[in-house]
């Protein structure tokens, strides 16, 4: 509490106390006993539920929460961390050691947040138990003196004291005080929502501060690439990556399953913004349930599908080319769309086709063949540069591809990446004149393989969509503490909580003395505007007395003049 209002309660008694639920603070003795285990644990807990604690740990919530914005997270990416520390050697140690790669549940970001949380409700609940108390009660009586206070403002007049409280009385209640008559003054506050606010920010506070823990511990988040066609039913073997708080448990997958029946991209053809996409999006069609109505929808970036709580996002796209292949006796083995990684923002693609089971070589033994690729929407042409695309529409794909046989190492039961290819165990095809087997090609033509051993054909172009299924059950309760909190703060900030009295008592003379008085819980210059505006409102109708006979001055005429 300032210096201000401290001396308001030592001079103005019960009227300049409780304009806030605040704590107060106790001011430190000259000799301090000696404290034992309940002491300072007492003295622990007051310093904990302090406000000033309280904004000291949300400080460092935020300051803790930079390294995992500038830092790759294992739970975001795990990739993206692996090639973090395959390039940063020397921090990286340091970083494992700080838990900088798992911010979000490291044991000190954890402990932060414990001790935020615990520290708002213990500052929160008595303050509330003390706002419900004033707001039961009444404002309190006037002061001895009102000339003491701030706002101060005093007449004479000819109408009873009863009369003037009851015209103060009305006056206040039309302006919204909560008012009552106390004796000879009339008592009067406004601004309680000043204090509601205050605590309406605080308790938003908390509801965030537990919507994101029961966000990370409930949610459940994966990803999904799928090529025009071809679906998704959300159970957790369909996801290409997933993952999920400690309390997720399966069973919480809402049922549903969707299909992309096509994917439209245009882009922007001509200006400084040529390549720009304009249409992004994906049309599928979804069913809710086991036995749900198929239904269609359109899914744009930023308007994902949802579905029983969880949302359907649409995060990347790019070209999957349609690839058969023949052995040498001409039986097709293989025919399949398959998905490329983009690599530039014209949709330049990379990946690897990979011929596991079916194919035998010339020697009719069976074999595994895969094949590099490298495909381009739209090529420049020979002699026209490096194979890059020129556009992210498919206005001219061709596809380059180099092939090998052998061993793909899928046997081997350790994990591979599908858009890489181990050619540690395979050989190249060599063309006639013993150089690396390698063509482009377009849609429709065929590349043959050496010595008879079969051919390749790239048949045409399909398109993929890569979508983000995400559950986060306290989203919602998340977002309503922080419209609350936004109200709250702005009506602790702007809204004022003030008192004001009005007494009036009968003069020596006989004539009723009217005085008014206010006081707020800051200096503030609305406050002396709003006491006038009252006090002209309480004149009207009990208007100031003329002066006594006494007081009122001799009109006596000049020397010399005539009377």
């Amino acid at each position: 509490m300032s210096n201000t209002n401290t001396t308001d309660e030592r001079d103005l008694g019960e009227a300049g106390a409780q304009l806030s639920t605040a704590p107060r603070e106790e001011p430190a003795s000259s000799s301090v006993p000696a404290m034992g285990v309940i002491g300072w644990a007492r003295w622990f807990w007051r310093q904990l539920t302090s406000m000033r604690v309280a904004l000291i740990l949300l400080f460092l919530l935020s300051l803790g929460a930079v390294p995992g914005s500038l830092i790759p997270q294992n739970s975001v990416d795990e990739l993206k961390v692996q090639t973090f520390k395959e390039a940063h050697t020397t921090v990286t140690p340091i970083y494992e050691k700080l838990q900088f790669f798992d911010v979000y549940s490291s044991v000190w970001f954890s402990a932060i947040y414990i001790l935020l949380f615990v520290s708002l409700i213990g500052c929160i609940v008595p303050r509330t138990g003390q706002f419900i108390g004033q707001l039961r009660g009444r404002p309190p009586g006037a002061p001895k003196k009102l000339t003491r206070l701030p706002a101060y403002t005093t007449w004479r007049t000819d109408a009873e004291p009863e009369q003037v409280r009851e015209a103060a009385l009305a006056v206040l209640r039309k302006r919204r005080f909560r008012s009552h008559a106390v004796d000879d003054a009339v008592a009067a506050e406004k601004g309680y929502l000043r204090e509601a606010g205050n605590l309406m920010f605080h308790i938003a506070l908390i509801v965030m501060l537990v919507s994101f823990a029961g966000g990370q511990l409930f949610k459940s988040e994966g990803g999904k690439l799928i090529v025009e066609g071809d679906g998704f039913a959300n159970t957790l073997t369909q996801y290409d990556d997933f993952k999920s708080g400690s309390l997720f448990d399966t069973d919480d997958l809402a049922p549903f399953s969707f299909t992309l029946d096509d994917f439209e991209g245009t882009y922007e053809r001509s200006g400084p913004q040529r390549g720009t996409p304009r249409t992004y999006e994906a049309r599928v069609t979804y069913s809710e349930g086991a036995d749900g109505a198929p239904q269609k929808r359109i899914i744009r970036v930023n308007d994902p599908l949802v579905v029983d709580g969880t949302k359907v996002y649409l995060n990347a796209h790019g070209y999957a080319p349609v690839i058969s292949v023949k052995d040498g006796r001409g039986k097709e083995v293989y025919r399949s769309a398959v998905p490329l990684l983009p690599i530039d923002s014209n949709v330049t693609s990379t990946g690897a086709i990979k011929v596991m089971d079916g194919y035998k070589g010339v020697d009719g033994k069976k074999t595994q063949l895969g094949f590099q690729a490298f495909f381009v929407p739209t090529f420049a042409g020979s002699g026209q540069g490096t194979m890059f695309s020129q556009f992210p529409g498919a206005d001219y794909p061709v596809l380059a591809l180099n092939g090998y046989h052998g061993s793909l190492g899928v046997d081997s039961g350790l994990p591979q990446n599908v858009y890489q290819l181990d050619t540690s165990k395979m050989k190249e095809f060599k063309d006639a004149n013993g150089d690396k087997l390698k063509q482009r090609m377009r849609p429709g033509e065929t590349m043959k393989l050496p010595d008879g051993a079969g051919s390749v054909t790239f048949e045409g172009v399909e398109e993929w969509a890569s979508f983000q299924i995400t559950r986060q059950p306290a989203s919602g309760w998340a977002l309503t503490g922080a419209v609350a909190a936004v109200f709250g703060l702005a009506g602790s900030l702007f809204i004022q909580r003030r008192r004001v009295w009005v007494r009036a008592v009968r003069g020596a003379d006989g004539v009723t003395v009217v005085e008014m008085a206010g006081l707020g819980r800051s200096e503030s210059t609305r406050l002396p505007e709003e006491l006038g505006d009252l006090a002209d409102a309480v004149h009207t109708v009990t208007p100031t007395a003329p002066p006594p006979a006494s007081e009122q001055l001799s009109e006596e005429p000049a020397e010399g003049a005539e009377k």
